[in-house]
């Protein structure tokens, strides 16, 4: 670990998507109290070249083996060290580090992030699958380790910061935030007619393609619950929605002396990130100041779980147990691809979900799986049934 005033030794997992850009933005404001010792992106060899010379990376790693020659010609006389492949990436987070940012988006974060988890370490964790796919195996880990776990989500981010360890037993809830997406006040009849282009316009949030697609369905709150869960010593009778339009309180924590702690600030994920590269103290983040009076009203409203089944649908994964969440994803993940290429309805994105875990389930396959190997075993066949499920639908 570093000394109370050597520079934090960071590795960054996705680090050309929103959260990895995000995070190497608050690097690169910060110099001084951030020395990044490996960024690991997938395919995007030009974003990847300009963020490791912005922070003056020690190294930078593709996971797709094909593009490592152009890396290293991007990054010709710039000192950093290049390479490229699965094995690579496994090294990269074996590096000397006293953080590690995990922000590689779905399944393919998992075995990374999971070899990441070491003593000493904290993890900084944006990646869902993670916790949804493999909660309890995954959890088992950073006990094991005696390993940090800071979480990045703005929700997650939020209960943390009011969740007091010492009250925990007198926690009767916890309240995760959800904006309502595009289609909160849209009616039921006319979902059916929703385009992807539609769908893609959060009111609040500037995401990726598909944690936007899940925000407009609600299942991305699903995910959030199964997280919390996890994240959180409480039963999953003590976790609950609210539509907050304005996405200024990001997650609320009931007391049993009925105090209502919340957690508010500006849509901006620079916020619970820079809460987690500076814990336990703060860091200054230049964003625009989260002004009360001139938002004026803030509105709170249940979850209408006839028009976002996705939800439920989450939670009741959540009380089936074994394997059901990590399904639940696999399946998600195929079904939003399927309604990106206008090959499934917006309310057939549930459907489709629900269909592959009920199929699986009348298999005897939803146990719970007990390695990275099985949990990945499970997400793979749970996405062939989804997208044969599909097919048969042929795009109705």
């Amino acid at each position: 670990m570093q000394g109370t005033t050597d520079p934090m030794r960071l590795i960054v997992l996705g680090a050309t998507g929103s959260i990895g850009k995000s995070t190497l933005d608050l690097v690169a404001r910060n110099p001084e109290r951030f020395k990044v010792t490996a960024l690991v992106a997938n395919n995007n060899v030009d974003e990847l070249a300009r963020l490791a010379r912005l922070v003056n990376a020690e190294s930078a790693v593709l996971a797709n083996e094909a593009h490592g020659a152009a890396l290293a010609d991007a990054l010709s006389g710039s000192g950093v060290a290049v390479s490229a492949g699965s094995e690579a990436v496994l090294e990269a987070v074996d590096r000397p580090a006293d953080m590690v940012v995990a922000g590689i988006v779905g399944a393919a974060g998992l075995v990374p992030t999971l070899a990441a988890i070491k003593p000493g370490r904290a993890i900084a964790l944006a990646n869902k699958e993670c916790l949804v796919s493999a909660g309890d195996l995954f959890m088992k880990k950073v006990r094991q380790s005696g390993a940090t776990l800071l979480p990045v989500d703005s929700e997650h981010n939020a209960i943390f910061q009011v969740f007091e360890p010492e009250n925990r037993s007198e926690v009767e809830k916890i309240i995760l935030t959800a904006s309502g997406g595009p289609f909160r006040t849209t009616r039921l009849e006319d979902m059916t007619a929703i385009t992807p282009e539609q769908a893609l316009k959060h009111p609040n949030w500037d995401m990726g393609q598909r944690i936007t697609i899940d925000s407009a369905t609600l299942m991305n709150k699903g995910f959030e619950v199964i997280e919390a869960f996890h994240l959180f010593p409480v039963g999953h009778d003590q976790l609950g929605v609210l539509v907050h339009p304005q996405s200024v309180v990001h997650g609320l924590v009931q007391y049993a002396d009925g105090s209502l702690l919340a957690q508010m600030g500006s849509p901006d994920m620079r916020t619970p990130i820079a809460h987690c590269l500076a814990w336990p103290g703060r860091m200054a983040v230049p964003l625009k100041r989260l002004d009360l009076a001139e938002i004026g009203s803030l509105t709170f409203e249940k979850p209408d779980p006839v028009r976002f089944p996705a939800l439920g649908l989450a939670l009741s994964s959540l009380k089936r147990g074994g394997g059901a969440t990590c399904v639940l994803n696999a399946a998600d993940e195929i079904a939003v691809s399927a309604f990106l290429e206008r090959r499934l309805r917006f309310p057939d994105i549930s459907a489709a979900v629900e269909a592959t875990i009920d199929r699986l389930e009348a298999a005897g396959r939803l146990a719970q799986p007990d390695s990275a190997d099985a949990v990945m075993a499970l997400d793979a066949e749970a996405r062939v049934i989804c997208a044969n499920w599909i097919g048969e639908r042929g795009g109705q």
